[in-house]
């Protein structure tokens, strides 16, 4: 099989290897499509971060770099592993991404299995991944997606429940008011999950095409440009001046950060999404002050099944997400490229290993 391969900063390869082993435990899928993730793309730039280096095997997977890129993805069941009865060839899946160490606890009830020790993800660390054609994995990391789901939509699951974890972070409810720092892809989909939960969101964006696909897509009542408008103030206006209950920092930029402290109701809680490369300048005094929560959200943890609830009700509608596709052979100048130099005219791109669907 065909795959894309992560050999280290700016060096990806498509490579040629054996399709993978389905031992006892295991599900063998079929991959239909993979998300482009912020994420591969720092890798690509500024990497290795999550993948492994040559030398260095990563402390679960063991593996070593390259290794397979790709961790939003769906498909579907070729095959199930000894152990393996409750699911069935031809069914539709998405897949939990995790490379967590044996001796965690990922039961339905556990809260931290994602903050485990040397937690890391299938498709950066090893594992195979979602831009090969075929991948093994674990059956506890396997959700099933009903057939209503078209699975370039169910792709975009992942992603989606990096946005749902945020919310469930902030304990946003039906009535409060959010402000989403960042219309990117992962400010987008946080804003989609607010929306079905009966939030009313104010999305904070230069762009004006990201502004408008929040418009567009209905996830934001208010798209507002903080170089135009005073956010706080604006803010404020719209809540009779309370400011907001709840909001999501989706950028990782400094203005941002302090926008988003400003706009905030005494007692407001800010929820820190985005991955720092650097540390930030914040505002302590403000913190105590108006007593506000600072919360960091990293990933999920048991968010899939609710997330997929939310897409298969109809409550989310992720077709309007998808802004391209594309074959595994034009990954980086057709993918990678544009997401990097033109990412204004993009939300997600998919990518068919197989070439199917294109």
């Amino acid at each position: 099989m065909r795959a894309a391969r992560y050999y280290g900063r700016n060096d990806i390869r498509i490579d040629e290897l054996p399709e993978p082993e389905v031992g006892p435990g295991m599900v063998g899928i079929d991959v239909a499509w993979c998300g482009i993730c912020g994420t591969d793309l720092h890798e690509y730039l500024e990497g290795p971060i999550f993948c492994p280096t040559p030398d260095t095997p990563h402390p679960i997977s063991g593996e070593t770099a390259p290794v397979t890129m790709g961790h939003e993805f769906s498909g579907v069941i070729y095959e199930l592993g000894d152990g393996v009865g409750d699911l069935r060839v031809g069914q539709h899946v998405v897949v939990e991404p995790y490379i967590i160490g044996e001796d965690v606890d990922t039961g339905p009830e556990s809260k931290d299995y994602h903050l485990s020790r040397d937690m890391n993800f299938i498709g950066l660390a090893g594992g195979g991944g979602g831009l090969g054609e075929k991948i093994a994995v674990r059956r506890r990391w396997v959700h099933p997606v009903s057939d209503v789901v078209p699975l370039d939509q169910a792709a975009l699951i992942e992603p989606l429940s990096v946005g749902y974890h945020a919310a469930e972070r902030s304990g946003a409810k039906a009535g409060d008011v959010a402000v989403v720092g960042g219309a990117g892809p992962i400010g987008l989909l946080t804003a989609a999950v607010l929306k079905a939960l009966s939030v009313t969101v104010v999305v904070s964006e230069l762009s004006p095409l990201r502004r408008q696909k929040a418009l567009d897509t209905g996830v934001a009542d208010y798209a507002l440009d903080p170089r135009e408008v005073d956010v706080a103030q604006e803010v404020r206006r719209l809540t009779n001046g309370k400011g907001a209950d709840v909001a999501f920092e989706c950028t990782s930029v400094q203005v941002v950060l302090d926008t988003l402290m400003d706009v905030l109701r005494p007692t407001g809680v800010l929820v820190v999404v985005s991955i720092w490369g650097k540390r930030a300048d914040f505002d302590m005094h403000k913190l105590v002050m108006k007593e506000i929560d600072l919360r960091g959200t990293i990933a999920y943890v048991n968010s899939h099944p609710a997330t997929i609830e939310l897409v298969e009700s109809g409550k989310i509608d992720l077709a309007p997400f998808i802004t391209g596709k594309i074959g595994v052979d034009g990954l980086v100048e057709e993918g990678f490229e544009t997401l990097i130099h033109r990412n204004e005219t993009a939300v997600k791109i998919l990518v068919s290993p197989s070439g199917e669907g294109l």
